[in-house]
């Protein structure tokens, strides 16, 4: 749960960052900005603002926006109505990400672990104009360097509400208060 006032900030946040950047958003999609602070009630540490283009049942486009050192948690996307989990691209526009899969652990990784509820460890840090693609029911996380990220993701179609988290406690939906 967050407050109205959280709620607000992580808007501004949003609007002002896009703005800053230069990349542009209507007001419609000002007015869709997502605050995501998973049920876990601290949002700049373990949480995401997004704003979603388009959700199709083929594709799905959205800019993914980090405060500093805010991550998004541990999680999957499965199988849904016999379609393959989503397929994503992370592409680094403004920031630094620190990306988070499968494989050989990293030896001294530059994010800081909110909690115990996190088991990858392979490192990818992703600088503006580098991306990377997750194959479909990938386990990962990501976190944003000290300067707060703006990630656009392109996909298949998006069953958010679906997604299986390391953290049996988080929610998907947001409660503000």
């Amino acid at each position: 749960m967050i407050t109205k006032s959280e709620f607000t900030h992580a808007c501004d946040y949003t609007k002002n960052i896009m703005k800053k950047n230069n990349i542009a958003i209507t007001k419609e999609e000002e007015q869709l900005i997502e605050v995501a602070d998973f049920g876990l009630s601290n949002l700049k540490q373990e949480g995401l603002q997004i704003i979603t283009y388009l959700n199709t049942d083929r594709c799905c486009s959205k800019e993914l926006i980090l405060y500093p050192n805010q991550t998004c948690p541990e999680h999957r996307h499965p199988m849904v109505n016999n379609q393959l989990g989503k397929e994503e691209t992370f592409r680094c526009r403004v920031g630094e990400v620190y990306l988070y899969v499968k494989g050989e652990p990293t030896k001294n990784i530059k994010a800081t672990i909110p909690s115990d509820q996190y088991t990858v460890f392979h490192e990818i840090i992703l600088k503006p104009g580098q991306q990377y693609t997750l194959p479909p029911n990938t386990l990962h996380w990501f976190q944003s360097g000290d300067k707060g990220a703006i990630v656009s993701e392109f996909s298949t179609s998006s069953y958010d509400e679906y997604d299986i988290f390391t953290d049996p406690e988080i929610k998907r939906s947001t409660i503000v208060e």
